[in-house]
């Protein structure tokens, strides 16, 4: 049985605004006090997974090991079936140390030039670890979501963040970047994610 989530305060292992608070309002009916882990001044561990599952359930450990409190971590990214599944777990490194995504859409943009299909999803891993004895491996759940897209240049929309301006999600005709947070909350690869996360750990 999975564990239950019953800690009042929790870390997120995450350096991105963005998703910060993407997952703060996704939590905030459950009455959990979220801590981002730069408040903890922790650095951004090294991601050397070859998956986004990998790469969440290094961060996780590596924020609630530092901490002691239990750490959810967050790792996503962009996969394009022309190009292979890229940039996929590359997603932010192709935005650069200084997160400019509007550069990292640039590059996309050039990459996808004359190829027809724009066929894309977003993939999100949460992991949720808890703080064990001294020295071993933390317990750790992990869910992971997907949803399902278009690519459109050139990028539209103001809101969210990362490549939400140039995804369109199947069945709207509106990028991310367009789109209400609260409609993007229930139907996003985050929000699925999510959905399993809450209904296995949170509820009940």
């Amino acid at each position: 049985m999975t564990r239950r989530f019953t800690e009042k305060r929790l870390v997120i292992a995450s350096h991105n605004p963005g998703k910060v608070r993407e997952i703060a309002d996704l939590l905030s009916p459950f009455g959990v006090d979220v801590v981002p882990a730069a408040e903890f001044g922790l650095a951004e561990p090294e991601e050397t997974g070859v998956t986004f599952a990998e790469n969440a359930i290094l961060k996780a450990h590596a924020a609630t090991l530092a901490c002691g409190l239990p750490a959810l971590a967050d790792d996503s990214g962009l996969a394009v079936d022309a190009l292979d599944g890229r940039p996929g777990i590359h997603s932010a490194r192709w935005a650069g140390e200084e997160r400019d995504f509007a550069a990292a859409m640039a590059r996309l943009e050039q990459e996808m030039e004359g190829i027809p299909d724009r066929r894309a999803r977003f993939v999100c891993a949460l992991a949720l670890a808890w703080p064990d004895k001294e020295g071993a491996t933390p317990e750790t759940v992990v869910f992971e979501g997907t949803v399902e897209g278009t690519l459109v240049f050139p990028p539209r929309g103001d809101k969210g963040f990362g490549y939400d301006p140039i995804f369109v999600p199947e069945g709207y005709d509106v990028t991310f970047g367009e789109m209400a947070g609260h409609k993007k909350h229930a139907i996003s690869h985050r929000a699925n994610a999510f959905a399993g996360l809450v209904a296995e750990c949170f509820n009940g």
